[in-house]
C-alpha cells in the first residue's frame, strides 16, 4: 500500500525547473560513466601492464554491475523512497570514481568501475521522481529532456576524455578525476534540489528474485561482451548462453511464487511494456553501432585502406561524434512535445524513420565528411525521440509502485542493446579485413565491414518502426486494478490518442 509522506504535489511549492536540472545532470553523469574509458583503454593497458583481453573488463565490469543492481535499486526506490536511494547510489558512484582514479592495479580499477556501474539505476529512479514532482502537462517534456542527456553525456565524455588525455604525457587517471567532479556535482544537486518523494510501497525486498535475475543477466551479457575474445562457438560462450536460459526460467518461477516479487510478471509481459523493452534493445543497439562504427571509420588511415579520414581520437570525438550528441540533447524537448501532443507511438515511429534514414545514408555514403556528420545528426535525433517515447509508454502502463522497477528493466534493455551492438560491430570489423597489407601493419577492417554495420543499424530501426506500427497499435492503458490517478490522465490520454493514429 502506498503512503503519502507529505501533501499532494499540487498543494506544495516546488521549482520544477531545478528538479529537472538536477535529475538531468545525474542522468548525464551516468551516461558519461559508460563511455568514459573507451578512448583510453590503450593508455590503461600500457600503464597497468596488462593485456587487451584483460583491459576490456574495464568496460565489461560496468555493464555487468548495471545489469545486477539496476532492477534491485529501482525496486528499492519504489519501496523505501526515490531520493534516499538516489543519494546513496550517487555516493557509491563518487566512491567508485575515486577508487578508479587512485587505482594502481587492474583489479582495483575494475572495482571502481563496478561501483560506477551500480549508478545506472539513477536513470529509472530519476524518471520515477519526475512522475511525482512534475505537473502532468510538463511531464513528457521533462522525461524527454532527462532521457536526452544520455546520448549527450556519452558524447561529452568522449570529447572530455580526449582533451584530458591528449599529449605525450597523457595520464588516463585525469578522466576518472573528472568523473569524480561531475559525480560530486550531481550528488550535491540531488541533495539540495530534489525533494523527498511521497510514494513508498514499503514491504519486503525480493532478494531471491534480484539474485536469480542478476545471475541470468550476468550469464547473458558476459558472453555478449566477451564472445569476441572467447570465440562465439567456444564452450564458455555457449555454456553461458545456456546458463542464462536456465536462470531466466528459474527467475520466472521464483517471481511467480513470492508474495512481493521484484518484477510483477503481468507487468513484464504487458504488451506496451514488452514492446517498449524490445524497442529499448534496438535503439540501444543503434546508438552504440553508430558510436563505434563512426569512431572506427574516421580513424582509418586512408593511405593504407583507401577509405577513412585519418582522424585522431580527439578529432573523431569533437568533429564526428559530438554534433550528433548535441542534437540528441536539443531534440529532446521536441520529442517531449511530440509525445505530449501526438503520443509516444508517433514519437517512436518518427525515431524509427530517422534512424533508418541516417544509417542508410551512412551505408551508402561514408566517404565524405558532410555525409558522416549529417547522418550522425539524423541518428542523434532518432535516438533522442526514441528515448523520449519509451519512458512515456512505461509510465502510462504501470502504477506508481512499479515505476522504478519498470524503468529499471527498460534501462537494462537499452544496455543490453548497446552490448549487442558493441559485440556485433567488433565481430564484423574483425572478420572482414583488408588483404595484402604491408609487412608489420596490423589487420585493418575492410570498408565492406562498415557498410554492413550501418546496414544492420538501418534494419534495427526498421524493426522499431514495426514495433511502433504493430506492437503499440493497441493494448495500452495501465496494468493496474485501481483507478488511474488524475495526475496521470494527460499522459495516459496521449498514449490512448496514439492508438487511434
Amino acid at each position: 500500500m502506498s503512503t503519502a509522506a507529505s501533501a499532494p504535489a499540487a498543494a506544495r511549492p516546488r521549482n520544477e525547473t531545478v528538479i529537472v536540472f538536477a535529475l538531468s545532470l545525474a542522468a548525464m553523469v551516468v551516461s558519461m560513466m559508460q563511455t568514459l574509458p573507451v578512448p583510453i583503454l590503450g593508455l590503461i593497458r600500457t600503464d597497468l601492464g596488462t593485456s587487451t583481453a584483460n583491459v576490456s573488463w574495464v568496460t565489461t565490469a560496468t555493464l555487468l554491475s548495471a545489469a545486477v543492481f539496476t532492477p534491485l535499486l529501482g525496486r528499492f526506490g519504489d519501496q523505501h523512497g526515490k531520493k534516499p536511494t538516489l543519494v546513496a547510489v550517487l555516493g557509491v558512484m563518487v566512491a567508485g570514481s575515486v577508487i578508479a582514479a587512485l587505482a594502481t592495479s587492474l583489479p582495483l580499477l575494475i572495482l571502481g568501475r563496478v561501483l560506477q556501474g551500480a549508478a545506472t539505476a539513477i536513470f529509472p529512479l530519476a524518471l520515477s521522481v519526475l512522475r511525482e514532482e512534475v505537473r502532468p502537462q510538463k511531464l513528457p517534456g521533462a522525461m524527454a529532456l532527462v532521457s536526452g542527456t544520455l546520448a549527450f553525456g556519452s558524447g561529452l565524455a568522449l570529447v572530455a576524455t580526449g582533451l584530458l588525455t591528449s599529449g605525450s604525457d597523457a595520464d588516463y587517471r585525469n578522466a576518472f578525476w573528472m568523473a569524480t567532479g561531475f559525480a560530486t556535482l550531481a550528488l550535491l544537486a540531488v541533495v539540495f534540489l530534489v525533494p523527498a518523494t511521497r510514494h513508498k510501497t514499503g514491504g519486503r525486498t525480493d532478494f531471491l528474485g534480484a539474485l536469480t535475475l542478476g545471475i541470468a543477466l550476468l550469464l547473458l551479457l558476459l558472453p555478449i561482451s566477451q564472445g569476441h575474445e572467447w570465440g562465439w562457438a567456444s564452450a564458455r560462450t555457449l555454456g553461458s548462453f545456456a546458463g542464462a536460459a536456465v536462470m531466466t526460467a528459474v527467475w520466472v518461477l521464483v517471481e511467480r511464487k513470492v508474495r512481493e516479487p521484484l518484477v510483477d510478471m503481468r507487468m513484464f509481459v504487458h504488451r506496451p511494456v514488452l514492446m517498449a523493452n524490445l524497442a529499448g534493445i534496438l535503439v540501444g543497439f543503434g546508438m552504440f553501432a553508430n558510436f563505434l562504427g563512426v569512431s572506427y571509420l574516421v580513424q582509418m588511415p586512408k593511405a593504407l585502406t583507401g577509405y577513412g579520414f585519418d582522424a585522431s581520437i580527439l578529432r573523431a570525438s569533437v568533429q564526428f561524434l559530438l554534433p550528433g550528441a548535441i542534437v540528441s540533447l536539443l531534440a529532446s524537448p521536441v520529442g517531449g512535445q511530440l509525445v505530449r501532443h501526438r503520443g509516444p507511438r508517433v514519437a517512436l515511429g518518427l525515431a524509427a524513420v530517422l534512424g533508418a534514414v541516417g544509417f542508410g545514408w551512412l551505408a551508402l555514403d561514408h566517404a565524405h565528411t558532410f555525409s558522416v556528420i549529417g547522418a550522425g545528426l539524423v541518428v542523434g535525433a532518432a535516438v533522442s525521440f526514441g528515448y523520449a517515447a519509451m519512458p512515456a509508454v512505461i509510465m502510462s502502463s504501470v502504477p506508481h509502485h512499479q515505476s522504478g522497477i519498470a524503468n529499471g528493466i527498460n534501462s537494462i534493455s537499452r544496455s543490453t542493446g548497446s552490448a549487442i551492438g558493441s559485440a556485433i560491430v567488433t565481430t564484423i570489423l574483425a572478420s572482414k579485413t583488408i588483404e595484402h597489407l604491408p609487412a608489420g601493419v596490423p589487420a585493418l577492417p575492410a570498408e565492406s565491414g562498415f557498410t554492413l554495420t550501418f546496414g544492420i543499424g538501418a534494419v534495427a530501426f526498421a524493426l522499431v518502426a514495426l514495433i511502433s506500427w504493430l506492437g503499440l497499435r493497441s493494448g495500452h492503458g495501465p496494468r493496474v486494478e485501481e483507478p488511474v490517478p488524475s495526475s496521470e490522465a494527460p499522459l495516459l490520454k496521449a498514449v490512448e490518442t496514439a492508438d487511434a493514429v
